[in-house]
């Protein structure tokens, strides 16, 4: 939503594709919205969270979305410069517009750096990290094999039949051949959290954390301010917003929690995940703003998502990174690189563990200052401007407008 508000304040239509559920997030801002089918069965499959498993998952719940990009692009006017501005998930669907649209534009918007393949430090397949002796021949024959085992046989049959019936050569492997496929790459990260490696795709821009809430002055409930009131400085415990597989995780939560003789915020939509009789020094908020929360805690412990360890950095929290699935070990260990945290794989989370991450996390000064310094390099950063300006310029390039998709497409007005 900045990238797209950004880019109509500045005389641009934007188109807004997302996963219908999204709608009400979108209502009051005035974007053209156009919902994608999404099954919230998804968030119920066991292995959505498997550090292997978890792209087939992925994979298969964007599919129905995902082909509703190229009709919709086939409808808009044909003298109309267009950019895609899309999710790296979405770059088969955006190279097939081509086949009607040649003259278009592609920018893949990596939100993490684990979204790029790369054979350079830090290297984690799922939890496990390469060690940094392990040569690169080596490190490019491991991803092959990832490739051809957990990758190609989920993806690229339906992309290469895809790709043949729109009359484009087939890929040899996803891995391998999705990143060529935009015009422009550009990260969502800033590059003192990831540097730009040298196997990234180029072009590449580096934008920094395009970090936005659309609400940011929403109030705190009468009852977490009490809280907050009410005594020290709480834990926030969080582990993702569609994760519906965590009550295990706030168990052990809670028992540490009373262990440690520490205070809680139990952040969760789903109640039932949440331990029965929680005890005064815990509360259960269905949702919180986190911009407006951070600044309030002890520390957080999360699932590793970006944009919450992003939102964690800005605010200079401590971080208690518990990751399951996806870029989420990456991320951890981003967060353990710079200082400002620590991490707990998921799979390895109990109580006697918990507490003693926080134990070793909460009222430690030398993380707390380097939080404090981290926090610091977010002032004066505008990556949503600049993000703008670039794909401007992309769409000067070849006849392409800007614009943005989601998941997000976006069309330019004609000049």
């Amino acid at each position: 939503m900045a990238m797209a508000l950004a880019l109509r304040e500045a005389g641009h239509r934007v188109s807004f594709l997302a996963p219908v559920q999204h709608a009400p997030f979108v209502e009051g801002s005035g974007l053209d919205f156009i919902g994608l089918p999404a099954d919230e069965a998804v968030l119920h499959d066991p292995d959505l969270w498997h550090p292997t498993r978890g792209f087939g998952v992925v994979w298969r719940a964007t599919r129905p979305g995902m082909a509703r990009v190229n009709p919709f692009v086939e409808a808009l006017p044909a003298d109309e410069r267009l950019v895609l501005l899309v999710h790296p998930l979405a770059l088969p669907e955006a190279d097939l517009c081509r086949a009607t649209r040649p003259g278009l534009k592609v920018a893949a918007a990596y939100l993490a750096p684990q979204n790029l393949p790369t054979v350079h430090d830090p290297l984690l397949v799922g939890p496990w990290r390469v060690p940094s002796w392990v040569p690169f021949a080596a490190r490019r024959a491991l991803w092959r094999w990832g490739a051809r085992r957990f990758i190609d046989p989920v993806a690229l049959p339906e992309v290469n039949a895809a790709r043949i019936a729109h009359g484009r050569p087939p890929m040899a492997s996803l891995l391998t051949d999705l990143f060529g496929l935009a015009d422009l790459s550009v990260t969502l990260f800033p590059a003192w959290f990831a540097p730009t490696q040298p196997d990234w795709p180029r072009p590449i821009f580096n934008a920094g954390f395009p970090l936005f809430d659309p609400q940011p002055d929403a109030p705190l409930s009468p009852e977490l301010v009490a809280f907050l009131a009410a005594g020290p400085a709480p834990v926030a415990f969080t582990h993702g917003t569609g994760n519906t597989q965590a009550a295990a995780y706030f168990r052990a939560a809670k028992d540490a929690i009373a262990r440690l003789g520490l205070r809680a915020i139990f952040l969760s939509a789903h109640r039932d995940q949440i331990p029965a009789g929680l005890p005064p020094g815990i509360l259960w908020q269905a949702y919180v703003p986190l911009r407006r929360l951070l600044p309030s805690l002890a520390a957080l412990a999360h699932h590793g998502g970006i944009g919450t360890t992003a939102e964690a950095l800005r605010a200079g929290t401590p971080q208690l990174v518990v990751p399951l699935a996806h870029d989420q070990f990456d991320n951890a260990a981003r967060v353990v690189a710079l200082g400002v945290g620590a991490s707990l794989p998921a799979a390895r989370v109990n109580e006697q563990r918990l507490a003693a991450a926080l134990a070793h996390l909460v009222g430690d000064t030398a993380v707390r200052r380097r939080c404090g310094q981290v926090a610091a390099r977010f002032a004066g950063s505008d990556p949503v401007r600049a993000l703008r300006e670039r794909l401007e310029m992309l769409a000067g390039e070849g006849g392409a407008g800007t614009g943005q998709a989601d998941s997000v497409t976006s069309r330019n007005r004609a000049q």
